[in-house]
């Protein structure tokens, strides 16, 4: 392939738009085709200045459209779930549950990217350079007074192993999943909350 120079300039030219092209398509197939899912997940929250670094984990599930649940064990427990009509904070230390109607806490956010079905309504998507051995998509969110200014959704193969962060203050957050099972069976009630007894309610 490389025996002309015109040639090799054009293969290298059009090879990186080629691999790019087929995160995009990746993640537009990971939001048509795959209709459950769940993994676990490690979190790291870097500071803007790059000073500060805070570590969580868990285990995410999700059931389109705008069903999912994240479930953070480490360092404390909290509660994040979205019924399809609302979304759920649970502080378990607080024994505090906040609630927000779905439409108004998704919209062009992470969860609405991995549990929605509105990929291309809500995000401008464009290909990134493979890195770290993961085919990468940008997912810019359309709406421009969000709390997030870009998602990068790394893929391995056809399975979901990242998403980076980037919010409106520039801090970063970069989930990475691990054993990730998509299209499985996934109980309903994973994806209701009831607040327990006692809890202080808080309704925005």
């Amino acid at each position: 392939m490389r025996r002309w120079i015109g040639a090799a300039l054009l293969a290298s030219a059009m090879a990186p738009a080629v691999a790019q092209a087929d995160a995009v398509d990746t993640l537009r197939a990971f939001v048509r085709e795959v209709k459950t899912g769940r993994a676990d997940f490690t979190q790291v929250v870097t500071s803007a200045d790059g000073a500060r670094k805070k570590t969580s984990s868990g285990q995410f599930e999700f059931q389109r459209p705008n069903r999912f649940r994240f479930a953070y064990t480490k360092p404390f427990e909290q509660l994040i779930v979205a019924d399809g009509s609302k979304v759920w904070i649970f502080d378990a230390d607080l024994n505090q549950a906040s609630s927000r109607r779905a439409a108004q806490a998704l919209g062009s956010t992470p969860a609405a990217l991995l549990a929605g079905s509105s990929l291309d309504d809500e995000f401008v998507l464009s290909p990134l350079p493979a890195r770290d051995g993961l085919e990468w998509a940008l997912a810019t969110p359309k709406a421009k007074d969000g709390p997030f200014q870009a998602l990068r959704v790394g893929f391995k193969g056809k399975a979901l192993t990242s998403v980076e962060i980037t919010d409106s203050f520039g801090q970063l957050s970069v989930l990475a999943f691990s054993r990730f099972e998509g299209n499985i069976a996934v109980d309903n009630e994973r994806f209701r909350f009831t607040p327990p007894a006692g809890a202080d309610i808080i309704e925005q």
